[in-house]
């Protein structure tokens, strides 16, 4: 452009942008047409004398999230943006995106299930404005009960004020017999009774270590060689994965109190909450094996999967 052209292309553009003029308004001011006007604003784009930032000004970074959503058609992805200090700021931040999901998504007549991990722990802490929903928990206990699924199904409830369940019992017991008992007390069946009404669960994914997975920590040697033997690569409510997310099925199973997969693959949504480099092989199976749709995890984790995993074609039933 020359300097008269660029000066009235200046004032076009400050007009329509900033003053919120109309084209036609513009085009008769400037003796134009209207679509010599819309031309002008094209070229403005086009030459950089006008630059377009989209800025949400929330710590979601909403260009990875959608990408991340598309390559495996998830019904939601959520990426917080970071950086993170530590392990405790990034469980924070993925804590708060998830609270704010639910927040947003669920409504009275959905049923919530809860399983248990530190990343959701951090969510119940900073829930807000849930409705007054059922809440089920999906598993047992693994540790002590104020820090476990029960006190987070407490904290959720506090906030939702609606009716829950929870489970008070173990995670995993001595023999399928006990189990099997567990079950048919009346509050812990008014629990495993509800999961296959679930419609929204809010899962951690556990890699396969001691630090990393609830259910590993609290193996026997010989279960451990056993689940070792047969190559899991992560665990989600106590169900173990294999490196293409096929469910793998052990003798633990018949003595683990916990949702059973034929349960969770047919929950409309389940949001897997995890991050961190050390939780991205495990993520990466859950999703191929499309035993959950919808994610909160951090850029990090994001990028990598995007980058290494062909995107996926088919659909969680």
């Amino acid at each position: 452009m020359g300097p008269a052209e660029l000066i009235q292309a200046t004032a076009i553009a400050r007009q329509y942008y900033l003053e919120g003029m109309a084209k036609t308004e513009i085009a008769d001011r400037h003796g134009l047409s209207r679509y010599k006007v819309a031309r002008i604003l094209d070229a403005c784009v086009a030459e950089g004398i006008v630059r377009i930032e989209i800025n949400p000004g929330a710590p979601v970074d909403t260009e990875l999230s959608e990408r991340l959503r598309t390559h495996f058609q998830l019904k939601h992805a959520v990426v917080a943006s970071g950086p993170f200090v530590d392990a405790t700021a990034l469980r924070a931040a993925l804590g708060r995106a998830a609270a704010d999901l639910l927040a947003e998504t669920l409504t009275e007549d959905d049923v919530l299930g809860v399983a248990w991990g530190r990343t959701l722990d951090a969510m119940a802490q900073q829930v807000h404005g849930l409705p007054p929903c059922r809440i089920v928990q999906m598993t047992g206990i693994a540790g002590p009960v104020q820090a476990s699924s029960v006190e987070l199904i407490r904290q959720l409830t506090s906030v939702s004020r609606g009716p829950h369940h929870p489970i008070y019992a173990p995670l995993v017991v001595s023999d399928p017999q006990t189990l099997r008992a567990l079950r048919r007390q009346s509050g812990i069946q008014a629990a495993v009774s509800r999961w296959p009404t679930i419609t929204v669960a809010a899962v951690a994914v556990g890699s396969w270590d001691p630090e990393g997975s609830q259910v590993y920590s609290i193996l026997t040697a010989r279960d451990r060689a056993e689940l070792d033997g047969l190559d899991v690569a992560c665990e989600i409510c106590s169900i173990p994965f294999d490196a293409h997310g096929r469910p793998v099925t052990t003798t633990l199973t018949e003595r683990t109190m916990a949702i059973p997969y034929t349960d969770l693959e047919r929950v409309p949504e389940v949001i897997a909450v995890a991050g961190g480099e050390a939780k991205t092989e495990a993520l990466r199976a859950v999703l191929r094996g499309r035993a959950v749709n919808s994610v909160v995890t951090d850029a990090a984790v994001a990028a990598t999967l995007l980058a290494e995993e062909p995107a996926t074609h088919r659909r969680r039933r």
